[in-house]
């Protein structure tokens, strides 16, 4: 049986939420990725072209720092969580991906919003990640909707 991982952003806590499910309902490992200067309410604010994340989701070179880096020898799926911003992933996502090595892995991401879907990015992660499968929206679903997903996925 493969080891399988739930690593996830959340800076509202509500991916937070899904990534615990997802972790609980196929028994996985579980890991946050928290940036190194966490994000306030100000920073969260994308109504504010001055806000942190509005100038670092401007930037498509900006990589915020991970307060604790991830070690994902040993585990060969790995399920990668984050809110949609600015319809596409946090760029600490991008971070993430260019801080470990994939190379083997089934990698499968998930996100949240409050509105927007996933759009592009899969194929814009899987530029920096070739070991990235497919993604899904996971905002509503019941532990029992996760499963059946984790489960077509590793048949």
């Amino acid at each position: 049986m493969s080891k399988i991982l739930v690593a996830y952003f959340s800076a509202s806590g509500i991916t937070a939420k899904v990534a615990h499910n997802l972790a609980n309902a196929v028994n996985a490992d579980i890991f946050e990725i928290e940036p190194k200067i966490r994000y306030d309410r100000a920073d969260l604010d994308w109504n504010d072209k001055n806000s942190r994340t509005s100038i670092e989701m401007n930037d498509i070179n900006a990589r915020p720092e991970i307060a604790t880096p991830i070690h994902v020898e040993g585990y060969d799926t790995i399920f990668i969580g984050f809110p949609i911003w600015w319809y596409t992933a946090p760029r600490i996502i991008n971070t993430f991906f260019e801080s470990a090595d994939f190379t083997g892995k089934k990698v499968y991401l998930f996100a949240t919003s409050g509105g927007s879907g996933l759009g592009d990015t899969v194929s814009t992660l899987k530029k920096i990640c070739p070991a990235i499968i497919s993604g899904k929206m996971l905002n509503r679903s019941t532990v029992n909707e996760m499963q059946n997903w984790v489960r077509s996925l590793l048949l």
